[in-house]
């Protein structure tokens, strides 16, 4: 998955680098959600998600940054690939995120509500792990376009956010 925007490029071997830092980051940072079943585990990335959507959605009256919320989608969108073993790099989609779009927020939305309703048919033996592939893969190519848009260094900021959330945390294994 090679995404592009106006001059930047994340490469297809930047995206998997990515994914397998995020694997090593929650094997020693979240032994609590790894040791959930797999569909428990979709379903606590789903409700992220939705809470992403929320902050962004009440703009400057929420209290965590932009940066922040877009890099923590990314967080848990590499997060929720390794649950569906979905290997980022090798999907070649091309970017649904369009700046020129009126609703900046509504491909977000969107893709969030499509990783909810596939957690929503866990519960009912329905078929969901298409789905919620495509749904995440939107919400990466989402978040990463949008970075590209403010400015964001998605590599450097994903590193910080995740040193703060590891020395947070008092069980690490390493």
């Amino acid at each position: 998955m090679a995404i592009r925007r106006e001059g930047s490029v994340l490469s297809s071997a930047d995206v998997l680098e990515m994914q397998k830092e995020q694997f090593r980051h929650d094997r020693r940072n979240h032994c609590d959600i790894l040791s959930l079943h797999k569909n428990d585990r979709l379903k606590h990335y789903g409700l992220h998600f939705c809470k992403y959507v929320g902050r962004l959605a009440r703009g400057s009256e929420e209290e965590k940054s932009v940066t922040r919320t877009v890099v923590d989608t990314v967080l848990v969108s590499l997060s929720a690939a390794n649950t569906l073993h979905q290997r980022l790099d090798a999907v070649s989609a091309i970017p649904t995120y369009q700046t020129a779009q009126k609703d900046i927020l509504r491909p977000f939305a969107d893709a969030s509500g499509r990783f909810a309703d596939a957690c929503e048919k866990i519960d009912h033996l329905e078929e969901f792990v298409g789905i919620a592939k495509k749904a995440n893969v939107d919400i990466l190519q989402w978040a990463i376009g949008y970075s590209f848009d403010l400015n964001i260094n998605i590599s450097v900021e994903l590193a910080a956010r995740r040193k703060m959330l590891a020395e947070r945390q008092f069980y690490i294994a390493e």
